[in-house]
């Protein structure tokens, strides 16, 4: 038997999709923005003096996504930044199909709202291409964490990115799963 379809893809595939087609007047479904792939990232800068780091995150990262992300390496040295090619300066996973609107459905039900003094997303982090990148200061706001277990606070990155389309139909597909963007 198959397992049941995630809460969020259920919504984009019932009421988003409509809606996006009636808003924009599209004649067919697959004209919408589909959503693709979650890149979550973290950049470690201090790994270069403390290792210990990036296992820290990578650790963190895991607990998070749900599943085990990969190291990055510097392809470049950088004097000024004591980085010497081949060093770990970060780690990522990319989520796709259902941990992907799992993911999504946490960071906007549970994740976003526990923001501190949080007023909204900036709704111009889209690349021009319909793809949209957001910042989160510290991984202790997703309640996969400890608060008391962390040992380096260390920001995240969450990028969405879209199948073809415009920023200004990916926006809107964002907004009808419930992504709370700043009113202007």
């Amino acid at each position: 038997m198959p397992a049941q379809m995630p809460r969020l893809h259920q919504k984009y595939a019932n009421e988003v999709v409509p809606a996006v087609m009636q808003k924009f007047s599209m004649k067919n479904k697959l004209q919408v923005p589909r959503l693709e792939k979650v890149v979550l990232s973290m950049g470690l800068g201090k790994a270069t003096e403390n290792k210990n780091l990036v296992e820290i995150a990578m650790k963190d990262l895991a607990i998070i996504a749900g599943q085990k992300p990969v190291v990055c390496r510097a392809r470049k040295s950088v004097a000024g930044f004591k980085v010497r090619i081949g060093d770990q300066i970060g780690c990522k996973v990319t989520l796709r199909r259902r941990r992907m609107y799992e993911f999504l459905d946490r960071l906007i039900a549970i994740v976003i709202p526990r923001i501190r003094d949080f007023r909204g997303l900036s709704a111009t982090a889209f690349d021009g291409r319909g793809n949209y990148q957001m910042g989160i200061a510290e991984q202790a706001t997703f309640p996969e964490i400890s608060i008391d277990k962390v040992e380096a606070v260390q920001g995240l990155n969450v990028s969405v990115t879209f199948t073809g389309g415009s920023d200004e139909k990916s926006k809107a597909v964002l907004e009808l799963l419930g992504m709370p963007f700043r009113k202007k």
